[in-house]
């Protein structure tokens, strides 16, 4: 019970800085997808480096064990694509979906619906997939650094130079 409030908590303060950050509006989202804003790259670039830190750290000190899944690169390859056409033609992806739902813009609605359809969908053809498309490029449970022999910190650190460098391209560009 007590992984479901902190999910709850987690998931509340995570909507909330979706909102402060203005990624749920619409016209962020059209204007990443055209290459025009880069606000929500930049807070989920933000977001990952928070991510990496905080579950690295954790793990770290012990606190958690990293449970990996396998790497399947169709499974990833279609899925990004159709995660990604469906962003482009509803204009939320999942979480800015549910935030914009949040903030009273009801039209949100449809992408939810279209997000629940979706998965029902992909529930019924699952065991269908299983055994060619979704195992196509199974590269097992690994990791970056495994895959590069070095500490998970230097991915994180080289991960935050990317970024910040991204982050004053973009603003010395006005994105």
């Amino acid at each position: 019970m007590m992984e479901l409030i902190i999910g709850l908590i987690t998931g509340f303060f995570f909507g909330f800085l979706l909102q402060k950050g203005q990624v749920l509006r619409f016209e962020r989202q059209v204007g990443f997808l055209l290459l025009k804003d880069m606000t929500i790259i930049k807070f989920m670039a933000t977001a990952v480096i928070v991510g990496m830190v905080g579950i690295y750290a954790c793990h770290a000190a012990g606190l958690i064990s990293l449970s990996l899944k396998a790497t399947h690169v169709g499974a990833v390859i279609i899925g990004g694509l159709i995660f990604g056409v469906g962003w482009a033609i509803a204009g939320f992806c999942p979480g800015t979906s549910v935030g914009a739902l949040a903030e009273g813009r009801f039209h949100a609605i449809w992408a939810i619906l279209g997000m629940l359809v979706g998965a029902a969908a992909y529930a019924e053809v699952y065991p269908s997939l299983k055994t060619n498309i979704l195992s196509w490029g199974n590269y097992g449970k690994i990791t970056l650094p495994q895959v590069l022999g070095v500490s998970a910190w230097l991915i994180i650190a080289a991960w935050i130079i990317a970024v910040v460098a991204f982050f004053t391209w973009t603003e010395k560009k006005g994105l």
